[in-house]
C-alpha cells in the first residue's frame, strides 16, 4: 500500500464511516471521512488536495451512478472510484459504458460486512490504478512526445522511423518493435500510445525479462485467492490494469514458451483468466511488444513460437543503432544537455574534437550510453567545455595537443581555463555556425581518407572506422567523387 496517502470515504451514514475509517486506519491507509452532500466544501476547509488520496470510496446515494462519477471526474481525473455496498446495478453500467474514462474510473465494489481480503485486493487495485494515470502523467509532462531523446535526429533511418510511427500510430493492430538495447524502444511505444485514440488511458510497461518466470503468469493476468502459496487475496494483473489502453510487453524474446501460449491465446481470443480462476475476463487492451532478440533464429532454435511471432509482427518497427546514424550524435547531445539544465542537474559543453572524437566511437550501449557519459562529464566537468583529453580513454578516437598551459596530472587550472564556454581559444567572439562547422570538417576528413586509400571507399571507412554503407551514404550527401 502507499503509505501517508489517504483513502477518502464518502458516505452519508456517520456510523458505517466510522466503521470503515477504523478497517482503512489499522490496514495502513489512513481514510478522511466525510458527508457525500459536503464533501468539496469540507476538503476546502480542512485544505486537502486530490493528490493526497489514492482512492475514492463512495456509499448508493440518490444521485445517479454516472453524476457522481461525472463529478469526481471533474475533480480530479486520474483518481479510481470504489463503490460501497450494493454493486452497480445494470442500469447504472448501461449509462456509463459510452463513456470509457468513466466505466475504467470504478476500480470494484466493497461488499458490507467488508472482509480483509477483499478490502487489501480493491486497494490494491486503485494504487495500481493511481500509479498508471500518474506515471502517464508524468511522462507527458517531462518528456513531450515531439522531445523524445531518441528520437532526436535528422539521418535517413530515423525520420524512415518516424514515418512508420505516424502511419501506424492510430491504428488499433500490434506493433513489434526490435533493435538493440539503448535504442529507444520504449520511447517509440510510449509515443505510439501517446498519438493514439487510447492516448487518456493507461500505459503499461511489463519487462519479461525481469519477472521470474514463475511469477510472470500472476504478474500479467493476476490471480485468485488460494491459487498458490502466499495468494492470501485476489489480485489483478497488468492486462486489467492497461484496460482500454496499451500493455508493452518489453523484452518479449525472454518470455518462456509457456507463457508465449497464454499470450497467443489472449491476442486470438482476447479474454484470458486470472492464475487459479475459471472465470473468463474480456480484454480490450493494445499490445504493443520489443525485444533486443533475433526472434526468427529463435523460431528455428525452438525457443520462440512462430505462430505468435506472425501474431506480433503485424506492423514491425526496427530501431537503427547509434553508430549507424552517427550524424545525429550533435543534435543528441544538445537535446541531452538541454534536458540537464531544464531539469536544473548541471550543464555541460563539448567542443568540436570532442564531438567529433564522439561520432566515431562504436556505441555498444546506443542512445542510453550517451546519455550517461553526458551526465557523467556534467558531474565532473560542472558548466565546463569538455575536450578530447577530458573524454574517458575508450572515447578518443581523435589526436590532440595537449595544451600548453595544463600540467601533467594536474586538472584545477585547465578547469579554471575552460568553465567558460565562451572562452576565445574555443569559440570564436563573433559566434561560429556548428553544424557547418562540422559538415565541413567531416567532409574534409573524408576526402583525405578517400586520398590516402586511393579512392578505394572499403579502405576509406576502416581508416574512418565506420561501416562502408555509412561512407557511401555520406559520400552521397557531400557530393564527393569515388575514384
Amino acid at each position: 500500500m502507499w503509505r501517508d496517502i489517504k483513502v477518502l470515504v464518502l458516505d452519508e451514514d456517520e456510523g458505517r464511516r466510522h466503521d470503515l475509517k477504523v478497517v482503512l486506519d489499522f490496514l495502513g491507509d489512513p481514510a478522511v471521512t466525510l458527508s457525500y452532500s459536503t464533501w468539496k466544501e469540507s476538503l476546502e476547509v480542512q485544505g486537502e488536495q486530490a493528490d493526497s488520496f489514492v482512492a475514492i470510496i463512495m456509499a448508493d446515494a440518490s444521485i445517479p451512478l454516472a453524476a457522481r462519477l461525472k463529478e469526481v471526474h471533474q475533480w480530479d481525473p486520474d483518481i479510481p472510484v470504489i463503490t460501497l455496498g450494493q454493486k452497480p446495478s445494470d442500469a447504472d453500467l448501461a449509462r456509463i459504458a459510452d463513456e470509457p474514462q468513466l466505466k475504467h474510473k470504478l476500480v470494484g465494489t466493497i461488499n458490507l460486512p467488508a472482509s480483509y481480503n477483499q478490502l487489501l485486493d480493491i486497494l490494491h487495485r486503485a494504487q495500481r490504478y493511481r500509479e498508471a494515470h500518474r506515471e502517464n502523467k508524468l511522462s507527458q509532462v517531462q518528456r513531450p512526445t515531439h522531445l523524445f531523446r531518441s528520437l532526436v535526429g535528422t539521418s535517413r533511418e530515423i525520420q524512415n522511423v518516424r514515418t512508420m510511427m505516424s502511419q501506424v500510430a492510430d491504428k488499433d493492430v500490434t506493433v513489434l518493435i526490435t533493435g538493440e538495447s539503448g535504442t529507444g524502444k520504449e520511447v517509440v511505444a510510449r509515443n505510439l500510445h501517446y498519438h493514439s485514440p487510447r492516448r487518456d488511458m493507461p500505459f503499461v510497461p511489463v519487462n519479461c525479462g525481469a519477472i521470474p518466470a514463475d511469477l510472470l503468469e500472476s504478474e500479467l493476468f493476476g490471480h485468485e485467492k488460494g491459487a498458490f502459496t502466499g495468494a492470501i487475496s485476489s489480485r489483478a494483473g497488468r492486462f486489467e490494469l492497461a484496460e482500454g489502453g496499451t500493455l508493452f510487453l518489453d523484452e518479449i524474446g525472454d518470455m518462456p514458451l509457456n507463457m508465449q501460449v497464454k499470450i497467443l491465446r489472449v491476442l486470438q481470443e482476447r479474454t484470458f483468466e486470472r492464475v487459479g480462476g475459471t472465470k473468463s475476463i474480456a480484454t480490450n487492451v493494445r499490445i504493443i511488444a520489443a525485444t533486443h532478440r533475433n526472434l526468427e533464429n529463435m523460431i528455428e532454435e525452438e525457443t520462440f513460437r512462430e505462430d505468435l511471432y506472425y501474431r506480433l509482427n503485424v506492423f514491425p518497427i526496427e530501431m537503427p543503432s547509434l553508430r549507424d546514424r552517427d550524424e545525429d550524435i550533435p543534435l543528441l547531445l544538445h537535446e541531452l544537455v538541454s534536458r540537464l539544465e531544464s531539469e536544473e542537474r548541471g550543464s555541460i559543453r563539448f567542443n568540436s574534437a570532442a564531438i567529433l572524437s564522439l561520432c566515431r566511437h562504436g556505441w555498444s550501449g546506443n542512445v542510453r550510453e550517451l546519455a550517461n557519459l553526458v551526465e557523467r562529464m556534467a558531474i565532473m566537468f560542472p558548466y565546463g567545455v569538455v575536450g578530447v583529453q577530458d573524454l574517458p580513454p575508450k572515447y578518443r578516437h581523435v589526436e590532440v595537443e595537449e595544451d600548453d598551459f595544463s600540467l601533467p596530472g594536474d586538472n584545477s587550472e585547465r578547469q579554471t581555463n575552460v568553465v567558460s564556454m565562451f572562452d576565445t581559444t574555443l569559440l570564436p567572439d563573433a559566434g561560429i555556425n556548428l553544424k557547418e562547422y562540422l559538415a565541413n570538417l567531416e567532409k574534409s576528413l573524408i576526402e583525405q581518407a578517400l586520398d590516402d586509400s586511393g579512392g578505394v571507399v572499403a579502405r576509406a571507412a576502416d581508416k574512418l572506422t565506420i561501416r562502408r554503407t555509412t561512407l557511401v551514404e555520406k559520400l552521397r550527401k557531400y557530393g564527393l567523387q569515388r575514384g
